[in-house]
């Protein structure tokens, strides 16, 4: 049985004010060819299906459109569960229309999808909460998948019905999974574990987190599970959460992010994605391949000495996102920002980095307080930039002196 991995698409992300939904398409578009290249069986996708609890009509109907693709007409189940990032109720509404075509939306933890039958053969033979088995025409023996959609701890704690408040998360994951999986994962099936949680290996410093991503483990979050926690009838677990594709460990099962189609923040500049496609029969440990997803921009983080060096790394990087800081003796001017955003329509951010030639001349300067407001600026601001303001900073000081004066 051949499954497909996929996590994190953040539909309806934004770059900035750069939208990235026509990249989002193409790349979904090439998610879909792969799986009918690799004449998959089955499809998970591990959370943060959008970037926002309301995401834009755009988001909702590529989303929907993707996932009809990928079913190739209701003969290949597919169980979406949500992130952090989704709405748990919005993730499930469309469930009973979903169900048609052999898709199984799971928005919390104790998340319970009903037994059906579809005309293609596709069924879900047997379910339970944070359960679901199926049945698939093109195998011999059953899909099952556990499932813990993204819950803080407190909401976490509540679904899998801890009586213990001050229980370790750990401990009450593992003995959920256990459950289920003594219940139900025996040797006759494949069994798979899906989860949008921050996963790693017991003693090892976890792997750094995307910006926008790291309130998932703060107060009132959920904390770190280790993949110790993981019952061994799972052959395969499927992460999501963190954007960069990383194989957690091999050791009971291949544990594994993902990754996210696209690279969505600088921190993810240069940064190769793929889609995981498990290879696994009943009893025997999953093979896995990492496919190379080729559609959407590079972010690129680029640094330039000067604006001759800035025109030509643009001149060479068409085809991408870019976060320019350029180095410069004075503050770049309108004029100047004007000629860089001309020559290349994907500069998402223009940092201008003084260069600090007068820092050591100023930076034992005493401060005259018998100096004007304007004069202290102005040694405030060369102390702190190791450059003169400008005109065009003068005259807005000017402005808010004068507001100040009005006002009072």
């Amino acid at each position: 049985m051949k499954i497909m991995h996929s996590a994190d698409w953040h539909i309806g992300k934004k770059l900035e004010n750069f939208s990235r939904i026509h990249e989002q398409s193409l790349v979904l578009d090439e998610i879909c060819n792969i799986a009918d290249a690799e004449q998959v069986d089955a499809v998970i996708i591990s959370g943060d299906l959008f970037d926002t609890f309301n995401p834009s009509s755009e988001a909702i109907e590529l989303f929907y459109r993707t996932l009809k693709k990928l079913t190739a007409q209701g003969t290949r189940p597919l169980v979406a569960i949500s992130g952090n990032h989704d709405s748990p109720d919005r993730i499930e509404t469309a469930d009973p229309l979903a169900r048609e075509c052999g898709i199984v939306f799971l928005g919390y933890p104790n998340s319970h999808t009903k037994p059906f039958k579809l005309e293609s053969g596709v069924k879900v033979t047997n379910s339970d909460e944070g359960f679901v088995e199926f049945q698939i025409p093109s195998a011999e023996y059953p899909l099952r998948v556990i499932t813990t959609p993204y819950a803080n701890e407190f909401r976490l704690k509540q679904a899998l019905n801890s009586e213990d408040k001050e229980a370790d998360l750990r401990d009450i994951l593992q003995s959920k999974w256990a459950e289920i999986a003594d219940r139900y994962c025996d040797k006759a099936g494949v069994n798979i574990l899906a989860t949008h949680l921050f996963v790693s290996n017991r003693g090892e410093q976890p792997q750094p987190e995307p910006e926008d991503e790291r309130p998932i483990l703060h107060v009132g979050g959920a904390q770190v599970v280790y993949t110790d926690n993981f019952p061994a009838q799972a052959q395969y677990v499927a992460l999501g959460h963190l954007h960069r594709k990383q194989i957690v460990t091999t050791h009971k099962q291949p544990v594994v992010y993902s990754g996210s189609p696209l690279s969505y923040s600088f921190a993810e500049a240069n940064q190769q994605k793929y889609v995981m496609i498990v290879d696994v029969e009943p009893g025997k440990k999953a093979a896995i391949k990492a496919v190379e997803l080729l559609q959407g921009k590079r972010l690129l983080r680029l640094t330039a000495e000067g604006m001759q060096n800035a025109e030509e790394l643009l001149r060479n990087n068409q085809d991408a996102l870019i976060e320019l800081k350029l180095k410069t003796d004075e503050y770049i001017s309108a004029k100047d920002r004007q000629h860089l955003h001309g020559m290349h329509n994907g500069i998402v951010t223009l940092i201008p980095q003084l260069k600090s030639k007068q820092l050591e001349h100023n930076s034992s300067k005493s401060i005259e307080i018998g100096k004007d407001l304007k004069a202290l600026f102005a040694d405030y601001f060369i102390h702190a930039n190791g450059i003169a303001p400008n005109q065009s900073i003068l005259n807005l000081l000017d402005e808010v002196i004068a507001d100040q004066n009005h006002d009072a």
